[in-house]
């Protein structure tokens, strides 16, 4: 993952109950229509935003409907968090306990699924309704670190009138979003509250490093996964003629014969036996084995796709959907790789290496850096990036989903 600057709630140096109470001058300001007698942190800001036009109320919030034992069960096993259940719990209770915090985990849909720590804490939570099974959704509580956090996709801390609904300013908290390192899907959050007295700017730190360290786990029982799917891999491809590969059900390679190497091919988003087009590798036949898909190119040609679409409005997440007639495909891409295809949506006519270069970096004499660039690119999205000079293909529609305006 890349590295995400931290940027904690109480400024260092800054006394806790002034800067309480200078937060507390500011909400009262924003949520009446008033002067602002300073501007809130920018992420504060802009969930301010969004939670003024999902009409929470600053004084009540909304009626929120809590999960019942059945419903939280079942979310808790279709999390895919349960797994790293253990080791959150090792990384952040003793210290939750210790520092009068909560340890909260939330799942995409921001229902909290487990809540340990302090007693005493978790009876004063018992009281704003921060139970399990509550939904921490912005539209529905207002900004709060764990579904503020699911938005913006990066770790947060927010502190006391931070808060947009006044029941949480005795609150601090610190969350971490949590991705499933095998597609990049956000799985949840993870979180560390408690009152806001007990505000340390190094929470933050401590629930991004412990939350790493889950993905970290995750990633390795996924290679332990495709270790185990590679010993029948191997042996299966000596006995099929011609190109083919063998993926697990998230695209990632376990074994290939006669292809240049990749880590991964982006399948169609419901994948089925049979055959279909894959952007790298145009068409091809799809058989099911054990934990994941035997891949095999064939001559002849399916409906090439028709949709190319780069969604960069989140922040450094930005994602690739081709879709046709043949199904819809969606990867996340990097950084570099989105701004490369967000160059050429917009010079539909083409761009040569050179002019790549100067639009990436600035000059035109890093040319070899951008033909290696779309060397990679094209190993995950095929002839959908043409060559003399560098385009998308002729017959393609192509959108860019961008950042909306902040109202």
């Amino acid at each position: 993952m890349d590295q995400v600057h931290l940027e904690a709630a109480l400024p260092i140096g800054a006394d806790p109950r002034q800067h309480a109470r200078n937060l507390a001058r500011l909400h009262e300001a924003a949520v009446t229509g008033e002067a602002l007698p300073s501007r809130p942190r920018s992420v504060i800001g802009a969930s301010w935003q969004r939670v003024r036009r999902h009409g929470v109320d600053p004084d009540r919030g909304k009626p929120i409907a809590v999960l019942g034992p059945e419903q939280l069960e079942e979310r808790r096993r279709e999390s895919g968090l349960a797994p790293v259940l253990p080791l959150l719990r090792g990384g952040l209770i003793s210290l939750a306990e210790q520092a009068a915090h909560i340890m909260v985990v939330v799942d995409a849909g921001g229902h909290m699924l487990w809540r340990d720590g302090s007693v005493a804490v978790r009876r004063r939570a018992d009281g704003i309704g921060f139970v399990e099974g509550v939904d921490l959704q912005e539209q529905s509580v207002g900004t709060n670190a764990p579904g503020t956090a699911l938005i913006a996709r990066r770790p947060i801390q927010v502190y006391s009138a931070e808060h947009y609904v006044r029941a949480q300013h005795d609150w601090t908290c610190a969350a971490a979003p949590l991705r499933d390192p095998r597609d990049g899907r956000l799985l949840g959050a993870v979180d560390l509250s408690g009152p806001a007295s007990t505000v340390h700017p190094n929470t933050l730190s401590l629930v991004d490093a412990v939350t790493r360290l889950a993905e970290s786990q995750l990633r390795t029982e996924h290679l332990g996964e495709l270790q185990r799917l590679r010993g029948f891999a191997v042996p299966a491809l000596a006995k099929v003629p011609g190109r083919a590969l063998v993926t697990d059900a998230h695209g990632w390679i376990a074994a290939a014969s006669g292809l240049a190497p990749a880590d991964r091919v982006a399948l169609p988003s419901s994948t089925g036996p049979g055959r279909t087009w894959l952007p790298a590798y145009g068409s091809c036949l799809l058989e099911p084995v054990p934990g994941g898909w035997l891949i095999r190119l064939v001559d002849g040609e399916e409906p090439p796709p028709a949709r190319v679409e780069l969604d960069v409005r989140v922040p450094g997440e930005p994602v690739l959907t081709v879709s046709g007639a043949s199904g819809e495909w969606t990867c996340r891409v990097s950084p570099r790789h989105a701004e490369l295809l967000y160059v050429l949506a917009s010079h539909r006519n083409g761009r040569s290496a050179s002019q790549l270069s100067l639009a990436l970096f600035g000059d035109p004499g890093r040319a070899g850096t951008v033909r290696a660039e779309i060397s990679r690119l094209r190993r995950i999205v095929g002839g959908i990036v043409v060559g003399r000079p560098y385009r998308f293909a002729d017959n393609l529609e192509v959108l860019v989903l961008r950042p909306s305006a902040v109202c």
